[in-house]
């Protein structure tokens, strides 16, 4: 089984390779297109973004339209791009003028920070609280964390965000409002990600700690005397974690919609702030850069769901298929 494993992970890699240059590239199509779909002139929001309303002039506007050869057709500017990328080149940003991979570079360091402390909050939370309420379903913990992941699931990212600005910083001013400074910046924007994390979370890992207390080897050790948590840990803890693995994964989408909300909403300096201010700007290369960054590290994430649930169960290497 281990060698059958061994010889899937490649497969693995090949398969999300291909997905993350189909994701990546209708992404950043995607970008844009819609980019260039918002009405107004984009040398003129270029130009504003990279000088300043006061020193922004009609002159200054067509010089940066010839510059980046706006007047081209949206096919052409499109063609390049692919060109460019094919190279290994994403890119200069219109506003700053640096190479978009070197922007994105910075940015995704505090992203990675934000995203690590939310998750890890989050599991911190739902694991303990989901195992409990699956080992005793339809308890009062489990109606409990049922009301509270529905009320918690119905509330918008940016809505707990105000929430907590509200209570910790306007009236208790125990953190800072917005920005990075230090480690006390992550608190807000993290706890906000988490707790939308929280709820879901909670409900996934209680079903299938529920599922496979149902299931007959578990009967049997309950049989050979082992108690519920025991047998739990012993027979049920490894065939749980599948679902829970795949679960993890496919919460990064849900990461990447509240880093745009959150990261704005606190201004922390990462990814989800940059695309923002890059459609803002209409800096075509970094919100295409961004689209390209996103795409590619989902398909990462999902490799690694794959490699993980194949190596906790390499029956599912026979079935062709990973963690889906």
């Amino acid at each position: 089984m281990q060698r059958a494993v061994r010889h899937a992970i490649p497969r693995a890699v090949f398969r999300r390779v291909l997905e993350a240059i189909a994701v990546a590239l209708i992404l950043a199509t995607i970008c844009f297109a819609l980019v260039h779909a918002i009405p107004g002139d984009m040398a003129l929001r270029i130009a504003v973004s990279r000088l300043g309303v006061e020193n922004t002039s009609p002159a200054a506007v067509e010089q940066i339209r010839e510059a980046e050869m706006l007047s081209r057709p949206l096919i052409a500017q499109y063609g390049d791009w692919l060109r460019a990328v094919a190279t290994g080149d994403i890119g200069r940003s219109f506003v700053s003028g640096r190479p978009v991979a070197e922007e994105l570079l910075g940015a995704s360091g505090y992203t990675l920070r934000l995203a690590a402390m939310a998750w890890l909050l989050s599991y911190a939370f739902a694991l303990p609280l989901g195992i409990a309420a699956g080992l005793a379903p339809n308890g009062a913990l489990d109606r409990a964390t049922a009301l509270a992941a529905a009320a918690l699931s119905s509330l918008p990212t940016f809505m707990i965000g105000i929430a907590l600005i509200s209570v910790f910083v306007l009236s208790l001013d125990w953190l800072p409002p917005a920005g990075y400074r230090r480690t006390e910046h992550l608190v807000l924007p993290a706890t906000t990600l988490a707790l939308g994390l929280v709820a879901p979370s909670v409900r996934i890992i209680r079903n299938a700690v529920v599922e496979v207390q149902d299931a007959t080897y578990m009967t049997y050790a309950r049989i050979r005397g082992f108690g519920r948590i025991k047998a739990f840990v012993r027979h049920g803890l490894r065939n749980a974690s599948i679902p829970i693995v795949t679960f993890a994964a496919l919460q990064f989408a849900y990461l990447m919609d509240g880093f745009l909300i959150v990261e704005t909403l606190f201004n922390y300096p990462g990814i989800g702030d940059a695309m923002v201010k890059a459609l803002l700007a209409r800096d075509v290369p970094v919100v295409m850069g961004c689209a390209l960054l996103i795409g590619t590290s989902y398909a990462v994430i999902s490799l690694l769901a794959d490699i993980i649930c194949m190596a906790l169960d390499p029956r599912l290497v026979d079935e062709g298929h990973g963690s889906r």
